[in-house]
């Protein structure tokens, strides 16, 4: 094996139309392993977690690339109510990234919660002892929250480029026709 290079063979070229396509064959191994692997080889990011009271300590499941948040408290919320949730953890975030927070799949069918801002976003200054990361909650039903339920989850990105904002009178474009207007079907 040639490793994460992968390897050439030629029963894998592949015509399309007049086109040849190589196509690279990686060998066998699960994509986690390949992650742990280079993150044991050093080249893995580094996050600093600070735990609070209640906090239950994060771990990176071997499916997915999201990392699971839970709730550093019991909560009871009633149908209507909004909340911040503590998660009990201050984080920081290598700089020129980002954190995303967003629901878990199962948390509305579970809890009744909708996340109030619909996706969170944490910036590299949000960085310092008491800044507690949190879920804003709304709940749609009378429901309990326990501590150590899993109700969201964050992955870390890399913040975009600052834009220069150019103002103009006309964008020189047809207009598409607004919000639905591609149908909905």
């Amino acid at each position: 094996s040639n490793g994460a290079r992968g390897h050439f063979h030629p029963e894998n070229r592949k015509l399309f139309g007049k086109r040849k396509i190589c196509v690279f064959v990686f060998p066998a191994m699960p994509f986690c392993a390949m992650i742990k692997r280079q993150t044991e080889r050093g080249t893995g990011m580094k996050i600093l977690v600070r735990y609070h009271d209640g906090a239950v300590p994060l771990t990176i499941l071997p499916q997915g690339d999201w990392i699971d948040l839970c709730a550093a408290e019991t909560v009871t919320m009633h149908a209507g109510e909004f909340r911040i949730i503590s998660l009990g953890v201050s984080m920081q975030l290598p700089e020129g990234y980002e954190a995303h927070i967003v629901p878990r799949s199962s948390t509305f069918r579970k809890w009744g919660i909708l996340q109030a801002n619909s996706m969170g976003v944490i910036d590299e200054s949000y960085c310092g002892d008491e800044d507690v990361w949190g879920f804003p909650a709304l709940a749609m039903r009378d429901t309990t929250i326990a501590r150590g339920d899993r109700i969201c989850q964050f992955r870390v990105m890399r913040k975009m480029d600052k834009p220069e904002l150019v103002t103009v009178e006309h964008l020189d474009n047809a207009s598409r026709g607004g919000f639905g207007s591609t149908g909905t079907r």
